[in-house]
């Protein structure tokens, strides 16, 4: 038992969530699209995604990728967003269950089971989804923490980003696993003194089970 001496500190999109890259399909009939309307795949095709490079070389920012996608979607379909989270509603839709990583959820179960504390350390979750769409979300409620930085206007990687987390916690950094799919984050994290772990896109089963092992815990359903 953790007995809220441990947590798990989970960043949002990607990590909780699929990534937009991931449900191409879905937002293309949820807007109208044709099928293979959307061809930027980011972390799935680097190579295929030049933007995407940019933002790894830290040209751009992730919220300046962003920024540029929801242009170009919302010309597709003759919207002027100025904002992601226009984006992400549209193309999501009222109904986030299809989005939601299942390993997420088994996670945070297991965190939940062993008396652990969960936090969210998001850099956008409100600037993304909207405010409301947490309300959609029941498992939240379960959260010890959620920083955002919609909100706190600090980024991660900056320190401060998880020094507030650890603060709302209760916790030392030591005493945090902290998941990001955004290697900068990472490495902020393990500077801050939090163990860290790159999560892979590509494989989300494995990027969870290592950070339940770090924790001392195995993923529900594991042998």
């Amino acid at each position: 038992m953790l007995e809220g001496s441990k947590a798990l500190v989970l960043d949002f999109g990607g990590v909780v969530t699929k990534t937009l890259f991931e449900t191409h399909e879905l937002t293309e009939a949820a807007l109208g699209l044709a099928p293979g309307t959307l061809t930027w795949r980011g972390p799935f095709d680097p190579a295929g995604d030049p933007l995407w490079r940019a933002m790894q070389a830290d040209e751009i920012s992730e919220r300046d990728y962003w920024r540029e996608r929801t242009r170009q979607v919302g010309e597709l379909v003759g919207e002027d967003w100025t904002q992601m989270s226009d984006f992400v509603r549209a193309a999501r839709g009222a109904e986030p269950g299809p989005i939601l990583r299942a390993q997420a959820l088994a996670a945070i179960e297991s965190v939940r089971e062993a008396g652990g504390k969960l936090a969210i350390l998001s850099n956008e979750l409100d600037l993304f989804y909207g405010a409301d769409f947490r309300d959609k979300l029941a498992f939240l409620s379960h959260f010890d923490a959620i920083i955002d930085a919609t909100h706190t206007g600090i980024l991660k990687p900056d320190p401060r980003a998880y020094a507030q987390c650890c603060e709302a916690l209760g916790l030392a950094a030591g005493d945090c696993v902290f998941v990001d799919d955004q290697m900068r984050n990472v490495v902020g994290a393990r500077e801050a003194g939090m163990v860290a772990v790159h999560f892979d896109v590509a494989d989300p089963a494995y990027s969870y089970q290592t950070a339940l092992r770090k924790l001392g815990l195995e993923e529900r359903g594991s042998p």
